[in-house]
């Protein structure tokens, strides 16, 4: 008898376990929330070296090795990272007039950069140049969501978006381009279509919020962090002007934040932006926790500067 009740206790424990299991489950996830680490560089403009040490505000700062050692030491200390970057990886040194962009592509993908998106001076030794390096050397896709390149060389050489799943985080990445004309000569972006980058980036914002069911929706851009022309769209307007964005890496404009930007958008929701000067003399670091008790949060945000001194 006393077997029998101790096998009907057992068997609603069992039950009731089994049962509350999501709960429990879900729980603790209150408690031990997901980490993500953004770092991101922009501008980079084929500085591979650092800076010469000629008395400038720059000297000694910059460079692959050191960028590439900070980097290590940051995948070594946390589990989840993404590696992004926002355009113009051209242009700027010699090394770009005379290999057209191959060993900047390759330095990119020995560092292991997950995404990028395309800025106007990448198209300065022209699209066929640009898409055989991206063929020949990128490990990372260029995504691209407003640029229609068919008919082009660079056809199928871009993507829109990309989704990246960490742990059980899904994390959307998509790219935004500049208004081509006026800004890049016509012979270079010839039949290339460009599209309203708002609407764009809302279509595939919301792709990846609604549809694809993304913890976090991240816009590469090249659009400029803001301008007096309120009409020209930039980072700011982008971000009130859409719905799903979470976080935005800007480019362009060359602009050192000492802190991300936060905009509301159309919902009233924060938007992110954050963008870190130019020539990858700093890397660009925000830390965020995901949990189901506090949801989403920028919990570190941290720009550290690129020299030998940094990474000893």
């Amino acid at each position: 008898m006393l077997n029998r009740k101790r096998f009907i206790q057992q068997a609603a424990m069992s039950a009731g376990a089994m049962l509350a299991g999501p709960s429990i489950m879900e729980s603790a996830s209150y408690f031990n929330p997901l980490k993500i680490t953004i770092l991101h560089t922009n501008d980079t403009h084929s500085r591979l070296e650092p800076f010469p040490m000629d008395g400038s505000r720059n000297q000694g700062l910059g460079g692959i090795a050191s960028r590439g050692k900070l980097i290590s030491k940051i995948r070594n200390e946390e589990e989840n990272v993404l590696l992004l970057d926002a355009g113009d990886i051209f242009q700027g040194t010699p090394y770009f007039n005379i290999y057209k962009g191959e060993p900047e592509i390759k330095a990119m993908t020995s560092l292991g950069y997950d995404a990028t998106t395309i800025g106007n001076h990448d198209f300065d030794a022209g699209m066929e140049s640009l898409a055989t390096q991206l063929t020949r050397h990128a490990n990372f896709p260029m995504l691209v969501c407003n640029y229609d390149f068919t008919g082009t060389a660079m056809e199928n050489k871009t993507q829109p978006y990309k989704i990246f799943k960490k742990q059980k985080l899904k994390i959307g990445v998509f790219g935004i381009g500049i208004e081509p004309k006026g800004l890049i000569p016509e012979n270079l972006f010839g039949v290339m279509k460009y599209l309203d980058p708002v609407q764009s980036a809302n279509e595939v914002a919301d792709q990846l919020k609604r549809k694809e069911g993304c913890d976090m929706v991240i816009c590469l851009s090249h659009l400029g962090n803001k301008y007096k022309d309120k009409n020209q769209v930039s980072d700011e307007v982008l971000s009130k002007e859409t719905e799903n964005i979470d976080l935005i890496i800007g480019g362009h404009t060359h602009t050192f934040l000492d802190e991300p930007l936060v905009y509301k958008n159309k919902k009233n929701n924060d938007v992110i932006v954050n963008q870190v000067g130019f020539a990858g003399i700093i890397l660009g670091r925000l830390d965020f926790e995901f949990s189901k008790f506090s949801g989403k949060k920028l919990t570190k945000n941290h720009n550290i500067s690129v020299s030998q001194k940094t990474v000893g």
